[in-house]
């Protein structure tokens, strides 16, 4: 039985004469372990979605069975000993700026009665766990972004939930800080064996930590999966944008390939694009040995997701009309896909 069960659900509000759906029939499955992304632009639906798991938000319509138990089913005492076992951490920390660091991460073990000494012990426990020995009786306002989230992060970890709820937790930070909270995310997952549900708008979040993915757009999931299979092959034009954007360089790519074709208006401009079982393998190389022919990279990368390497490269294929077209059979023949982009006069 998946840890959290999502079926049919809908959340609508009254905005006016009209009805604004902000979750659309949303149906998905987390599995216990998972670091389960769901990425959407702005007004996609994620952060309703993700109260809806919390029970902050009760579903218009559908059911949220979270560990066996429908949330709608549940009465006030009842709800709120189901949100201490899930945890939540937000983009601006929300942290209480007249406590210390260890005051802080206590807050929701007082609030759930536990005595002082024991309390203690376990905000010094989690303090150790997210890497923030020596700054225990700092305040807010003497952290970095990273700092304070790692407070957040314990926080949210005091009365050790089952489930951590993460909706945006990154967007704030410095992209070093992000790939630093990334890693204690993931230490977390592992150490712990906790579930995950990552809300963010940047797919890099997805790709380095998710295992899995669910691609929001005007309330619904139009595409879901595991992460490698949803980045090597997007389906949907949403998915397509967000991994493009995780591709592409920051020059315009528009003026790269026609600075390239204007310097070899006989060449083929191609797109590559590997996936785990061949990103690794020396195709282009292989190919520059068999056939007659000059490859120069226009741009592209090359990723790692938890489950394997995916990516696209741009390239110019110089030669003989035959030898390219032999290259490119090649590269077809080694699942390598092969879109033509512009072909040579």
């Amino acid at each position: 039985m998946a840890l959290i069960e999502l079926t049919h659900v809908k959340k609508s509000y009254a905005q006016k004469k009209t009805a604004v759906h902000a979750v659309n029939d949303v149906s998905l499955q987390v599995e216990k372990g998972d670091i389960y992304g769901i990425v959407g632009y702005s007004g996609a639906g994620k952060s309703t979605l993700v109260r809806l798991l919390n029970g902050l938000e009760l579903p218009t319509a559908g059911d949220v069975v979270i560990n066996g138990q429908n949330i709608l089913a549940l009465k006030n005492k009842e709800l709120r000993n189901f949100r201490k076992k899930i945890g939540m951490i937000f983009q601006h920390f929300n942290l209480l700026w007249s406590r210390t660091v260890i005051e802080n991460i206590e807050l929701p073990l007082e609030l759930a009665g536990v005595k002082k000494a024991a309390r203690r012990q376990k905000a010094k426990e989690l303090v150790q766990l997210v890497g923030l020995e020596g700054r225990e009786d700092a305040y807010p306002a003497q952290l970095s972004g990273g700092q304070k989230q790692r407070v957040g992060i314990a926080r949210a970890l005091a009365n050790d939930p089952e489930i951590l709820l993460c909706d945006e937790a990154t967007s704030a930070l410095d992209p070093q800080t992000t790939e630093e909270v990334l890693e204690l995310l993931l230490s977390i997952n592992k150490t712990l064996d906790l579930t995950i549900v990552l809300i963010t708008h940047e797919m890099n979040v997805i790709r380095k930590i998710c295992n899995k993915v669910a691609v929001m757009e005007l309330g619904q999931i139009v595409e879901e999966g595991s992460v490698q299979a949803v980045f090597s092959n997007p389906q949907q034009a949403v998915t397509k944008r967000f991994v493009q954007q995780d591709l592409e360089p920051e020059e315009d790519p528009e003026e790269l390939r026609q600075a390239f074709v204007r310097e070899n208006p006989h060449g083929r401009l191609v797109t590559l694009t590997f996936t785990q079982d061949n990103a690794n393998e020396p195709v282009i190389s292989q190919a520059i040995r068999q056939f007659n022919i000059d490859v120069n990279v226009v741009y592209g990368k090359i990723q790692q997701t938890n489950e394997g390497s995916f990516g696209a490269l741009t390239v110019l294929l110089t030669g003989e009309t035959s030898e390219i077209d032999q290259a490119v059979a090649f590269f077809g023949s080694q699942q390598v896909a092969v879109e033509v982009i512009e072909s040579g006069k």
